[in-house]
């Protein structure tokens, strides 16, 4: 919030997206971390810290929106300046009743043993080790996304071999392979030793074949052996595509086995295929879901 406010210290008008490239260089962003997208949306994670800042210092007063994506400094924010504070952060800009009144609908203020004294605060990049609300979202969402991930391997794991196999067959349909369930079901039947075996079509028009084996594994880690002899399979069935699919994990020789050969073979552990099972809605059920909205910039265009 400091560097926001020092780029616009003389006191005129500045484009926002001019303050967002000169933080950039500030910061000595290289071109990744500067276009950097969240995990789950296709916001830029730099340009979002930097509008939220510009929210927490409107509401503190220390900026002013004369029009759309024009931020002037006003003279509370010049005021602030001429203090030299070493940071400027959300405990900070509680001095002001404004602000205090715009935390109180988010229910998130400093707490009484949390107070700094900003005089002697070592000075942290605010804009590197804050998240905004729309970070922390996206935290708990992922968060909530992994426990059930871990609670859904757990179900993979106690179901039978033959429920394991449907299963499977269902998450490949989902994915938009086998054709039918149908077409799925003949293609995958052999069981073996807790996993399955079989062929099926890569699109609903079977213009290629795929061969899948998957093996309900606990802690086992799935060797370079089983990965070779899973691939000499592909050979005997003149096969050039494959599928493994296990509940725990491949050894790093077996993922490295896959990459050195021609033929091409996906490796699928535990915590990808729980993540696939999550993704195409299989094994899990919604409970709610969130829209999250923006300011339709464009409708308040007067012509």
């Amino acid at each position: 919030m400091l560097p926001f406010l020092e780029v616009i210290r003389d006191g005129q008008e500045h484009n926002i997206q001019d303050i967002i490239n000169q933080l950039a260089i500030r910061y000595n962003l290289t071109q990744d971390e500067r276009y950097q997208r969240s995990p789950n949306s296709t916001n830029i994670v730099f340009n979002n810290k930097i509008g939220w800042t510009k929210t927490h210092l409107k509401n503190a007063k220390l900026i002013e929106n004369p029009r759309r994506g024009i931020v002037k400094i006003s003279e509370r924010g010049l005021q602030v300046l001429t203090e030299n504070p070493l940071r400027i952060d959300m405990r900070y800009l509680s001095r002001y009743p404004e602000y205090v009144t715009f935390r109180m609908a988010s229910r998130v203020l400093p707490a009484e043993d949390e107070v700094v004294d900003h005089t002697t605060v070592d000075i942290v990049p605010l804009m590197r080790n804050t998240l905004t609300p729309f970070e922390l979202l996206e935290q708990s969402y992922q968060e909530i996304r992994n426990d059930l991930a871990d609670d859904l391997l757990e179900q993979v794991l106690s179901c039978s071999p033959q429920f394991f196999e449907q299963m499977v067959i269902d998450l490949l349909i989902s994915m938009g392979y086998g054709g039918s369930r149908q077409d799925a079901g003949q293609a995958i039947g052999q069981s073996h030793d807790g996993g399955v075996d079989g062929i099926i079509k890569e699109d609903k028009l079977g213009l290629d074949e795929i061969y899948i084996q998957a093996k309900r594994w606990n802690k086992t880690t799935v060797g370079r052996p089983d990965v070779q002899n899973f691939v000499g399979s592909l050979v005997g069935r003149r096969a050039i595509k494959g599928i493994f699919i296990t509940t725990s994990d491949f050894s790093r020789d077996a993922q490295e086995y896959v990459r050195g050969i021609d033929k091409k073979v996906i490796l699928i552990n535990g915590k990808e295929l729980t993540q696939l099972m999550i993704d195409h809605g299989i094994g899990v059920t919604d409970i709610t879901s969130y829209i999250l909205k923006r300011v339709d910039t464009d409708y308040f265009t007067e012509e």
